[in-house]
């Protein structure tokens, strides 16, 4: 299933994408795709409704982040080698973990604001994972059966508010719109290999970003094993899984986003992503 959730920031509605990519509503059903709606047992019961008897949303509509009432947020550094050489850090022995706001999600086609006083505004593609069941202390085998679904996401960094502000990456990473997340989550059982997805991001038309989520150094069981040893992961939690090399701070010379730019993203069978930079108003 391909289940987005669409309408003005706030006020989302759920919805279910038909074999044609036609958008239809899912409100007859459940009041969000959130909490319970992502356990093992909703998605069964969503599974069984034939998305042709679904009253069909017509016209364009803007869609905001495919998953609601998210709690956390988490993302993984460094988790491509290639990546970490071109940042000039070494290679992790564990999972690297910061945290993203969760008033950092954004709709996949939503403005990203650059916050005030940023220098170094970054883009990075990932693969974002999207918690079904509650996971403590799983194994690194059964991880994967927590997981709802997975989606595009662009973890967007501000580098100085990151690296020179002090304190926790996390001042860089959790600004407001820095989680575009979507257009839409994927249930896993559509995803016969999340080690084997394709991942590219464009900025103004030029490609920045190719790779492939068999590059990671921390697959996503083994991400959710460790993250489930050190917090109870509940429905509807994020886990942004790190991005391989093509971020601005790592080219030379360096290149940051301006407002004006356009920023594009894809993942294998998640859709893409269109971004425009705004300053903050």
């Amino acid at each position: 299933m391909r289940l987005v959730r669409y309408g003005p920031p706030g006020a989302e509605r759920p919805g279910m994408l038909d074999e044609a990519g036609k958008l239809r509503d899912l409100t007859a059903h459940v009041s969000d795709i959130a909490g319970e709606v992502l356990c093992p047992k909703g998605l069964e019961r969503l599974a069984t409704v034939k998305p042709k008897t679904l009253p069909e949303v017509k016209g364009a509509r803007r869609l905001g982040p495919p998953v609601g009432a998210v709690g956390k947020i988490l993302g993984i550094g460094l988790n491509y080698a290639d990546h970490a050489a071109e940042a000039g850090l070494p290679v992790p022995d564990s999972p690297v973990v910061f945290y993203k706001s969760p008033t950092a999600l954004n709709g996949p086609n939503d403005p990203l604001i650059r916050p005030t006083g940023s220098e170094k505004m970054d883009w990075e593609v990932e693969l974002a994972v999207i918690i079904g069941s509650e996971a403590s202390y799983v194994s690194e085998a059964k991880a994967l059966s927590h997981v709802a679904g997975y989606a595009a996401g662009n973890d967007v960094s501000e580098r100085a508010f990151q690296m020179a502000a002090g304190g926790q990456w996390s001042k860089g990473k959790g600004c407001d719109t820095f989680a575009p997340l979507g257009p839409w989550l994927l249930t896993a059982d559509q995803v016969d290999d999340p080690q084997n997805l394709d991942l590219w991001l464009d900025v103004n038309g030029g490609r920045m970003q190719t790779g492939n989520t068999g590059t990671m150094i921390f697959s996503v069981a083994e991400i959710i094993a460790d993250l489930s040893r050190h917090m109870t992961l509940l429905p509807g939690d994020v886990i942004y899984t790190g991005t391989p090399p093509g971020v601005g701070m790592g080219r030379t010379p360096r290149v940051f986003l301006q407002p004006g730019d356009e920023v594009r993203l894809g993942v294998t069978g998640l859709g893409e992503q269109c971004s425009k930079v705004i300053e903050r108003p």
